[in-house]
């Protein structure tokens, strides 16, 4: 069942007391952030821009989710622990939701990403040898010039 099967069909379910939803099997979102690691703001925030459906929820408003919410939420955890971005995130989620997809598709994005960090990395070696020299230089005493500033007034 794709996403908009997920939230037609959690829109359409009846909504539960809290009590009721925990005999479901079903977590608040105090819970879900407990048992992923990802804070309630941020599950919020994947909600709004659809990495994950729209929560159903308790009668009392109160957002609801199953453990197949949880996993796609330690999904995220650990693609954002790697580094990708939120469009690249939702990218490989629908390759993981596709059990008909091409390995090569999910090698061919972590390689492009992997390729993106090392020139990343390469960058801010720069900066930080940059950095380094410029403190290297400034006497760091009661004096009023500081290289380190001039170099950042510099055009």
């Amino acid at each position: 069942m794709g996403l908009e099967g997920g939230i037609m069909r959690r829109l359409s379910m009846p909504r539960p007391e809290l009590a009721e939803a925990r005999q479901q099997g079903l977590h608040n979102i105090g819970e879900t952030s407990a048992a992923t690691g990802v804070s309630a703001k941020m599950i919020r925030h994947y909600e709004s821009i659809g990495l994950i459906p729209k929560a159903n929820r308790t009668f009392a408003g109160y957002r609801l989710y199953a453990d197949a919410d949880l996993h796609r939420l330690q999904f995220i955890k650990r693609c954002r622990g790697l580094g990708f971005s939120m469009k690249q995130i939702a990218v490989l989620l629908d390759l993981w939701n596709d059990k008909q997809r091409a390995s090569r598709e999910v090698k061919q994005l972590a390689q492009e990403h992997a390729k993106d960090l090392a020139q990343r990395i390469l960058e801010m070696q720069s900066m930080q040898r940059t950095l380094e020299s410029l403190a290297r230089n400034c006497h760091g005493d009661q004096r009023p010039d500081c290289p380190i500033l001039d170099d950042l007034a510099a055009r």
